[in-house]
């Protein structure tokens, strides 16, 4: 009897310290899985992205309104006896525009969002077909008149998107390209509505 229990006193304790072993082991894996939860949630703001809906937007109606920007302002530069104001106008639009637009589209497909909007969203500011036909045909001072015309409402329209995005949008690139158009796009509208008042 004395045997046995000694050996059932031995085979209780060689049980407890196996369960301690095991709860060691037990404790060791979580604290791995805590390392491996650790890291998932380190990147966890990178899988969201820095961007929300208003960004989204802002860079998807964007993209077309520089889009006909550079091309009203091809129009104008294709055409002959153009006047130097206006031509140096055209392409300093396109000198902003073109990288901006390169910019946007990069967010875009970074973000994992398409580059054109889905549904209908107003744009405000944007020609017509119709706007731009006219554009095409006219010569001369008429074409100065009607390119300063238009873009002067274009501009408008692209600094309300502008400043949409300014007070709504997420990301800090796209917020401080916002902040650039309205300030840039601004100084542009004066000085087209001078241009205007001068021809």
């Amino acid at each position: 009897m004395k045997k046995f229990l000694v050996l059932s006193t031995t085979a209780v304790a060689i049980a407890i310290a196996l369960a301690g072993c095991s709860t060691g082991a037990d404790e060791t894996m979580p604290g791995m899985d805590h390392g491996t939860s650790a890291t998932a949630t380190a990147q966890t703001p990178v899988a969201e992205g820095a961007h929300n809906s208003a960004d989204t937007m802002f860079a998807q109606m964007m993209l077309p309104h520089h889009e006909q920007a550079v091309e009203m302002s091809d129009i104008m530069l294709a055409k002959t006896s153009l006047d130097p104001q206006i031509a140096m106008l055209a392409r300093d639009i396109k000198k902003a525009q073109g990288p901006e637009i390169q910019k946007m589209t990069t967010w875009l497909t970074g973000w994992g969002e398409p580059t054109t909007m889905s549904g209908s969203h107003g744009m405000d500011g944007m020609m017509t077909d119709a706007d731009l036909e006219k554009l095409k045909a006219a010569q001369g001072n008429e074409a100065s008149t009607l390119f300063l015309s238009q873009m002067i409402k274009h501009h408008q329209g692209a600094v309300e998107m502008a400043r949409s995005e300014v007070t709504d949008g997420k990301d800090a690139d796209a917020v401080a390209l916002a902040k650039s158009i309205v300030s840039s796009q601004g100084s542009e509208i004066k000085d087209m509505k001078d241009l205007l008042t001068a021809l």
